[in-house]
């Protein structure tokens, strides 16, 4: 399985690609890119004296959104992966064209 370490994303066959974000995202359109800031829900690290980092939740977004926000996603990677298997990784087909319009 692929993992994200130090803004290196690795694959299980070995290959490497450096991020210059922290994470990987996914859109409507079924493109994929690379997430610079967690705008959404992020972690502060403790500063100082503190002994426990702070959450940065901008929008206050309850648990239940925040899952929400989560199914919302692996449905979008599932269908991903779904088209992938259908169309194969180099054929258009497997973008949402409707998306990529709007």
């Amino acid at each position: 399985m692929a993992e994200i370490k130090k803004r290196i994303l690795s694959f299980s066959n070995g290959k490497t690609i450096k991020l210059y974000g922290n994470s990987v995202a996914i859109g409507k359109s079924m493109e994929i890119a690379e997430a610079y800031t967690p705008n959404i829900l992020g972690f502060s690290a403790p500063h100082g004296d503190e002994k426990i980092g702070t959450v940065f939740n901008p929008h206050k977004l309850t648990p239940e959104e925040l899952q929400e926000l989560a199914d919302y996603n692996i449905r979008l990677w599932m269908d991903l992966k779904d088209a992938i298997r259908k169309y194969g990784a180099n054929n258009p087909k497997v973008f949402n064209k409707e998306a990529i319009s709007n």
